[in-house]
């Protein structure tokens, strides 16, 4: 007799459900191989149901191997299916992973970046790579999308070119030129979904495990744990006030990981001197430096400092940018700017990764940018930062004075307190939270662990009476 078969009037379709229950009694072994299934009219009177009901849950077991039918005999569980008990975790395999796969898992719980809290903060200064998502103009967006997806042609939807849209690369190439001075031509664009997939791309093509690869320290999460998955041996180079000491890189290493135009996560600016020191050493060491510039597009005093890649004249450096932080976090389109030599290694790279990323967000995109809305974007989001970081300035000096040494306010959009007195990180952060206040300790950056704690703050989602309050609660706290 057949198991009984509790069925929902309610979401999952009925012939799925008889389906679901009859392959897994046959998969635990209450239903054997050989035995009879009831008929399919007997099957639907029993339990209130349409026989076409039980007619397409056999097909579909017939299908799949697990029943076979005997013309004019009935429905039988096939032969050779042998019963298990595929749900009990006790009786999973322990699957042997490649040192890759040993290597990511012990990234689980180790990267804490702030997202969405379960019960959210009234005065959250979340930072890390968030858009400003009340700026950014969604309905001119929807309407950009939209037109592509009507008249795109058919051949547009099918697989695309894996370096990305022709139209996209080149209206970046003719931004990060004008912008952040960076010498390339469209050819040496590739686009990838995120600054995350741009690192992982360069860690597979330059990176051999055992390779010694100098990184900040602190450093960004994402870049430290994808090192460690391709197994390269990490040589942290502590930052100052101006950034990362290219006197102190070490000599025999392949690749420096570096963040100049707002060190993540101290918000340090390095000078040029720094900058041509740290190309001075690529050449001396034949070795290539990745520059992630992921807010360089936002600096609030002086004139912008052009990127690192535009002072590189042997093809030294690799530039990555993304749009996610500028635009908005679910926008998963970055690019990766290769010098010619290492062009046709990171486009068969992507190829083999993913293919290519999606079209129509990449066609839209390049509209977004080649008809000035991107730039029209970015100064009402530099006006906004720049307004919240006055306020975040002003309200620091009122209500913390020379408890806090301030950094990283003049360029991206969070800075760090440094408080003077000898405080626990983790008691700032949970005290604060008790009095609906998000902020953020920096230890978890570190290799070497912190010399004092610290609290990131991030500004750009906030209003400024938001700012002000936070602040001021914060100063009750240190």
């Amino acid at each position: 007799m057949e198991p009984a078969i509790p069925l929902s009037r309610s979401g999952e379709p009925l012939f799925r459900q008889v389906y679901a229950r009859l392959r897994r009694a046959v998969l635990s072994g209450s239903l054997r191989a050989g035995d009879r299934l009831p008929s399919t009219r007997e099957f639907a009177r029993r339990h209130g149901i349409s026989r076409t009901v039980v007619l397409l849950a056999y097909d579909q077991l017939v299908a799949e191997g697990f029943a076979v039918g005997r013309g004019g005999s009935g429905t039988y569980v096939a032969e050779g299916v042998k019963g298990r008990v595929p749900e009990r975790e006790e009786h999973a395999a322990k699957v042997r992973m490649s040192r890759y796969g040993c290597a990511a898992a012990k990234v689980a719980g180790t990267v804490d970046f702030p997202g969405r809290r379960s019960t959210p903060l009234r005065y959250d200064f979340a930072y890390g790579g968030r858009g400003d998502i009340e700026t950014f103009p969604f309905e001119m967006w929807r309407r950009i999308l939209l037109r592509h997806v009507r008249k795109a042609p058919v051949r547009e939807l099918d697989y695309a070119s894996a370096v990305g849209s022709a139209a996209l690369r080149e209206a970046i190439s003719v931004h990060v030129r004008r912008a952040r001075a960076v010498i390339c031509d469209a050819s040496q664009v590739i686009i990838v979904n995120g600054s995350q997939q741009a690192l992982d791309l360069v860690a597979r093509v330059l990176i051999e495990r055992g390779d010694r690869v100098a990184i900040e320290d602190p450093q960004y999460q994402g870049t430290r744990e994808v090192l460690r998955a391709a197994g390269a041996r990490l040589c942290p180079v502590r930052v100052d006030r101006d950034g990362l000491n290219p006197a102190k890189l070490p000599q025999n290493a392949r690749l420096a990981f570096v963040t100049p135009s707002h060190q993540f996560p101290t918000g340090a600016i390095l000078p040029l001197a720094r900058r041509l020191a740290l190309l001075d050493w690529a050449r001396s060491n034949d070795a290539v430096v990745i520059e992630d510039d992921y807010d360089g597009e936002f600096r609030y005093e002086g004139q912008p400092l052009e990127s690192l890649q535009g002072l590189d004249r042997e093809g030294r450096v690799i530039y990555v940018g993304t749009f996610s932080r500028t635009m908005f976090s679910a926008l998963r389109i970055g690019y990766l700017i290769a010098p010619k030599s290492l062009v046709a290694a990171f486009t068969a790279a992507k190829w083999l990764c993913d293919r290519h990323t999606a079209t129509l967000e990449q066609e839209t995109l390049a509209e977004f940018i080649s008809t000035g809305m991107y730039e029209r974007h970015l100064r009402r989001v530099r006006r906004r930062n720049s307004d919240n970081r006055a306020v975040l300035l002003d309200s620091v000096r009122a209500h913390l004075g020379e408890r806090v040494e301030m950094t990283g306010d003049g360029a991206g959009a969070h800075v760090v307190l440094w408080p003077a007195a000898r405080v626990s990180e983790n008691a700032i952060i949970q005290n604060a939270a008790a009095k609906g206040l998000g902020v953020y300790g920096i230890s978890g950056y570190f290799l070497g662990g912190p010399k004092r704690p610290g609290v990131m703050l991030g500004y750009s989602q906030m209003r400024k009476d938001e700012i002000r309050e936070g602040i001021r609660r914060l100063s009750e706290l240190l």
